[in-house]
């Protein structure tokens, strides 16, 4: 099981830019595996605070599928940092915010949680 945190900052998402299993470099939301004792959102923070620089907090639990759970999430502190000298950060090459209608940066595998977090946010933005 892995954890993922999705993080907005005005019309962007927080992104990392990673090498996955099935061979492709693809933009994806930070997240990793769970380690053993953690709750997933404890995993979702720290894999978070490891691939971005960022801490963060839940704010809530979006979805929970058979292998992941989508928390969205606020930063608390930090600042966006790639730490490449991790070796758990062997995988990724780029950290960044990338606006929400640039859709050749998401995977299809992130589409569904960008549509249901886009959704929210334009409801939001309604409710102005």
């Amino acid at each position: 099981m892995i954890s993922q945190g999705i993080i907005f900052r005005d019309e962007y998402i927080l992104m990392v830019k990673q090498f996955v299993q099935r061979g492709d470099i693809v933009w994806n939301f930070p997240g990793g595996g769970i380690e053993e004792g953690e709750t997933p959102e404890q995993a979702m923070v720290r894999e978070v605070q490891e691939e971005t620089g960022y801490w963060t907090e839940a704010i809530e639990q979006l979805s929970i599928s058979s292998d992941k759970y989508s928390f969205l999430a606020k930063i608390v502190s930090g600042e966006l940092y790639l730490d490449t000298s991790l070796p758990e950060n062997d995988d990724l090459l780029d950290a960044a915010w990338v606006h929400i209608n640039d859709m050749e940066k998401f995977d299809p595998f992130t589409l569904p949680i960008r549509e249901l977090v886009v959704n929210r946010f334009k409801m939001k933005l309604n409710e102005c």
